[in-house]
């Protein structure tokens, strides 16, 4: 059993190397938003792998909490978001 622990120990760390990656190369800020979003889920099931290793449910709390937070960092980044502009698309538009 401590075989499957390792190897979903392995996968949630390779998922959140390589979403640290996307967040941190995203040519925009749309790509950064998704990998923060999927960077929080992979956070979320590290938590309820880490529940299940360890059969504390208090630690699930902390799931939902992070859940709202997502939700709500989502929708207003979403609802305020300023396109990205380029400086050659910046300068063609004043032209």
């Amino acid at each position: 059993m401590n075989t499957v622990w390792i190897i979903a120990g392995v996968m949630l760390s390779v998922a959140a190397a390589a979403t640290m990656f996307r967040l941190l190369a995203g040519p925009s800020t749309l790509d950064r938003l998704v990998a923060l979003d999927t960077l929080i889920a992979v956070t979320m099931c590290g938590i309820g792998t880490w529940a299940a290793f360890s059969r504390n449910t208090t630690v699930t709390y902390s799931l939902t909490a992070l859940a709202l937070i997502s939700f709500l960092g989502s929708v207003s980044v979403a609802r305020f978001r300023v396109p990205d502009v380029d400086r050659a698309d910046r300068k063609r538009r004043v032209r």
